[in-house]
């Protein structure tokens, strides 16, 4: 069930209403001929880097939008939202994307998606992008992105909803849940059971707020019980299977060897526990394995992976209404969060079990 927060007033972004900035404002602004703005907008490489810059700085300045967006802020809708993920490699983030499509067709809405591999600036200039092509939302994932990417969307009035985490502050729309304290209940799991030599295989923190909560979470669950994470015990690596594998092999030479792993998620989950079975190691007899996101794929590796299920169909579903809700410019909750439940399987047991 999703958790509501108290109804916040409809979002100033329903409007879109605001001067219309023309070409030839720019150039006047930058000092130059309309058509070095044109260029400098479409074939920046012929263009010198002072003009390009200063083209840059009058657009900004003047709020100048392409013809795709300004024809659609004077028609008001493009029924199109666009969706900026991380990736489409994780099938955790498709499943959800695959939802909130739907979700939109169901309203007469279309989606475009684009990736933007765990880099800020490509977001920020993907975003610009659907911008310019008029989109009537934006979907994005996380708390963390660059100060101008809010800038546009505050600018052009654009609406929009972070998923997959929700902001304390209430400073942004969001749609998720807490990952810090899902991650914590995981630890506290293992440690219920007996677990102190606990290690973690963590998703890259940098650029990922959800990644860095997670390892905050299980920091804090094992500082409330005298203990702390080793740092030779902590591993940060892309969200791939081979990069799990190499993270299991510096964890397996390790002495003496961690009696849990936490993982960050099931890709890096799964490739750990193939790696410990090509190393001999028993899971769950010698080692205990966790994991994140409960992929479909989870219930059936061997063994069954002990993880942290999230409801992706109903975040996905939540996150078209509450954008469809912001662009009709309806009263919306601030807030909506999704319950995550541990899923306890056959990978983890007591230590020595």
């Amino acid at each position: 069930m999703a958790r509501e927060s108290p109804a916040v007033p409809p979002p100033q972004a329903a409007t879109r209403d605001r001067p219309q900035v023309k070409l030839r404002d720019v150039a006047e602004r930058a000092g130059v001929s309309t058509a070095t703005v044109s260029r400098a907008l479409t074939m920046p490489a012929k263009v010198s880097a002072d003009a390009l810059r200063r083209v840059q700085k009058a657009v900004k300045e003047s709020g100048y939008l392409p013809h795709g967006a300004a024809r659609a802020l004077r028609s008001r809708r493009t029924r199109t939202i666009g969706a900026v993920i991380p990736t489409l490699d994780n099938a955790i983030f498709a499943n959800a994307t695959h939802v909130l499509q739907k979700t939109l067709e169901e309203n007469e809405y279309n989606l475009l998606v684009a990736c933007h591999e765990f880099d800020p600036a490509a977001e920020t200039r993907i975003t610009q992008s659907l911008i310019e092509r008029g989109v009537d939302g934006v979907v994005l994932v996380g708390l963390d992105h660059e100060p101008e990417l809010f800038e546009l969307l505050t600018s052009f009035r654009v609406p929009y909803v972070l998923t997959w985490a929700v902001d304390p502050a209430q400073r942004h729309p969001c749609v998720g849940f807490r990952n810090r304290e899902a991650a914590a209940r995981v630890a506290d799991y293992l440690l219920d059971m007996g677990h102190r030599r606990i290690a973690m295989i963590s998703g890259e923190t940098a650029h990922n707020d959800r990644a860095r909560e997670r390892l905050t979470g299980v920091r804090e669950a094992l500082h409330a019980r005298g203990l702390q994470l080793d740092p030779s015990w902590l591993i940060e690596v892309p969200y791939t299977f081979d990069a799990a594998r190499h993270a299991m092999r510096r964890l397996a030479a390790l002495s003496p060897l961690p009696t849990a792993i936490i993982c960050g998620n099931d890709v890096l989950a799964i490739g750990a526990l193939s790696e410990a079975r090509a190393l001999g190691l028993q899971v769950p007899a010698r080692l205990s394995i966790t994991g994140f996101d409960d992929l479909q794929i989870s219930s059936l590796v061997v063994p069954p992976l002990t993880t942290v299920h999230v409801p992706t169909r109903e975040l996905g579903r939540l996150a078209a209404c509450q954008l469809l809700a912001r662009i009709a410019g309806d009263a919306v909750d601030a807030s909506r969060e999704v319950q995550v439940e541990l899923i306890v399987r056959g990978s983890t047991a007591p230590p020595g079990a």
